[in-house]
C-alpha cells in the first residue's frame, strides 16, 4: 500500500522514520497549497504532484553525494523551475509530544490580530487560533499546514525577550494541542528559536523545504 505524507509524519512524530537506505520516496502531494522535500536520516520524502520519474531522473542529474541530493540546491532550483513555485529556507522540523494540562502561562484567545506573524500564518495554514500574553509581548499561533499537522508559530516582543517567553509559549502549544503532537518549522540558522524549541521538548525529525504556490 502506497503511504501518503501524513501517515509518514505520524509514525514519525512517534519515531519511526523511513529505512535509513539512501532512497527518495516521492508521494503526491497533500493538498494544492503543499508540496516540497522533507529529508530524514538517509531517506528523503518529496511530496509533488510531479511525475516520480521526472524527480529520479532530476536527482541523478545533481552531481553530489546521494544522500544530499534532495537538498541540494540544484535540485530544489529544479524543482521549483519545474513547478512554477518557490521557496525561502530549509527548515529544521521538529516535533512535540502533547503534554497534558493547562499551560502555566496566562494566555488571551484573540479573533483577528493584524501581526505579521498571524498574517503569514493563515497564508500557509488552515483553522488557525491565536493566542497572546497578559502584556501583549508574546503571541502562540496554532494551525493546521502540511497534511494537517497541527503547526506552532511564536512572536516575542523585542523588550520581553531574554527571560524564557518563548520557550514557555512553545510548550503551552503543546498543552493547547487537544492531544495532538505539535510541529515546528525552525530555520537552522535560528539558535535563539531553536534553543527555545529543544528546552520545551522538542525533538528535530528532518529538514524541510516548502515550495509555495505564486
Amino acid at each position: 500500500m502506497v503511504r501518503t505524507l501524513r501517515d509518514i509524519l505520524d509514525a514519525a512524530a512517534e519515531g519511526v522514520f523511513p529505512p535509513p537506505d539512501g532512497g527518495t520516496t516521492v508521494v503526491p502531494q497533500p493538498s494544492g497549497r503543499d508540496a516540497g522535500v522533507l529529508a530524514f536520516t538517509a531517506h528523503s520524502v518529496v511530496f509533488t504532484d510531479e511525475d516520480p520519474a521526472w524527480v529520479y531522473e532530476a536527482l541523478r542529474a545533481v552531481d553530489c553525494d546521494a544522500l544530499a541530493a534532495t537538498m541540494n540546491a540544484r535540485f530544489l532550483a529544479a524543482l521549483m523551475d519545474r513547478t512554477g513555485r518557490r521557496g525561502d529556507t530549509v527548515d529544521v522540523l521538529t516535533v512535540g509530544s502533547p503534554l497534558p494540562g493547562e499551560p502555566a502561562l496566562a494566555l488571551t484567545e484573540i479573533d483577528d490580530p493584524r501581526h505579521p506573524r498571524v498574517v503569514s500564518s493563515r497564508r500557509r495554514r488552515d483553522d488557525v487560533r491565536v493566542w497572546v500574553t497578559q502584556d501583549g509581548g508574546g503571541l502562540l499561533v496554532l494551525g493546521r499546514g502540511v497534511a494537517g499537522r497541527l503547526e506552532v508559530a511564536i512572536e516575542v516582543a523585542e523588550d520581553v525577550r531574554h527571560r524564557g517567553l518563548g520557550r514557555a509559549l512553545v510548550r503551552a502549544a503543546r498543552q493547547l494541542g487537544g492531544g495532538e503532537p505539535v510541529w515546528a518549522q525552525v530555520s537552522a540558522g535560528n539558535a535563539r528559536s531553536m534553543r527555545a524549541f529543544q528546552a520545551a521538548g522538542y525533538r528535530p525529525v528532518g529538514s524541510e523545504m516548502l515550495l509555495s504556490a505564486p
